[in-house]
């Protein structure tokens, strides 16, 4: 398997749906706490991204292991699997030792910080597994964007304010709600990710047996939900600021609407997985972008 294969495989270009809700962990926490552990954050880092690596090979292997004879062109033209003529035993031996490592290093931290964390990774893992994995998986229900939002936009922002604060005494019921809304704007650029994806492949999903959200609601609606995912995270970033717990330099991050709005349009005119897809990816980069460097200003400029 060469390097390019290697980072297609465990999808490289997704990363920043995983490292953006770390950073806004951190920032969160240094603008409300000023108290950071790099140690156990970095650790943390290590085995997230692993783990978001095993959960990608872990969606591409069981998407090929389970089409059945119908989906033969579509395992051979489009999986990367199949496409790449790649050994089925040495991706799951690859997943799986991916997955181990992270799960190590995730019981390393159980036992430094305690068991908030081992409730909320065990969460994580189930979670990552169902989403493909399993007699039904979530990605191909009407709760996929929930738990992929969810999980990759709160979860991992949580469990770094966390290990931050496991020290302490502020990790509390009330700072949940605070993180919540702190993450809102990540969560929904996830979950409007992972609809965007499922819009343009509504026909495929069918012939896959897939009943995701858009089988319910139709296109149209659909994609007027997607469009509502982009308003409620710029609601919740507002909110946020407003109560005090992100720097008010984080309204910077709002100059981003236009942008969003013009990919938002893309979408609606065209639904085809190669043409418009990149639009929900862009603007995913784009918030990720514009709220890590409007909140780091506020940090340093008060």
């Amino acid at each position: 398997m060469t390097v390019s294969v290697f980072l297609e495989l465990v999808e490289i270009k997704a990363k920043i749906a995983s490292v953006w809700p770390f950073l806004l962990g951190m920032i969160f926490v240094q603008a409300n706490f000023h108290h950071l552990n790099w140690g156990v954050s970095l650790l943390f880092f290590v085995a997230m991204v692993l783990f978001n690596m095993a959960v990608d090979i872990n969606d591409n292997y069981q998407d090929y292991t389970k089409a059945g004879n119908q989906a033969a062109e579509w395992k051979k033209h489009t999986n990367i699997i199949g496409v790449h003529h790649l050994a089925v035993n040495r991706i799951f031996a690859l997943m799986a030792s991916l997955a181990t490592v992270a799960g190590v290093i995730g019981l390393y931290l159980v036992w430094r910080t305690g068991w908030p964390l081992l409730a909320m990774g065990v969460f994580c893992f189930l979670v990552g597994y169902l989403y493909a994995g399993g007699p039904k998986p979530l990605s191909g229900t009407p709760t996929g964007e929930f738990f992929a939002g969810f999980t990759m936009g709160y979860m991992i922002m949580l469990i770094t304010v966390y290990l931050n604060l496991y020290q302490t005494t502020a990790f509390t019921g009330g700072l949940l709600v605070r993180v919540l809304l702190a993450s809102g704007i990540a969560v929904m650029a996830i979950a409007a990710l992972l609809l965007a994806n499922n819009i343009c492949d509504a026909d495929e999903d069918l012939s896959l047996n897939r009943k995701t959200i858009v089988y319910y609601l139709g296109k149209q609606r659909a994609l007027w939900l997607f469009a509502s995912f982009y308003v409620m995270g710029y609601l919740s970033l507002v909110v946020s600021v407003a109560l005090g717990d992100l720097p008010k330099w984080s309204l910077l991050a709002l100059l981003s609407i236009p942008v969003i709005v013009r990919n938002v349009q893309g979408l609606f005119r065209v639904q085809v997985k190669k043409e418009t897809f990149i639009l929900a990816v862009r603007s995913l980069g784009v918030l990720a972008l514009v709220t890590v460097v409007a909140e780091l200003l506020g940090l340093w400029l008060g």
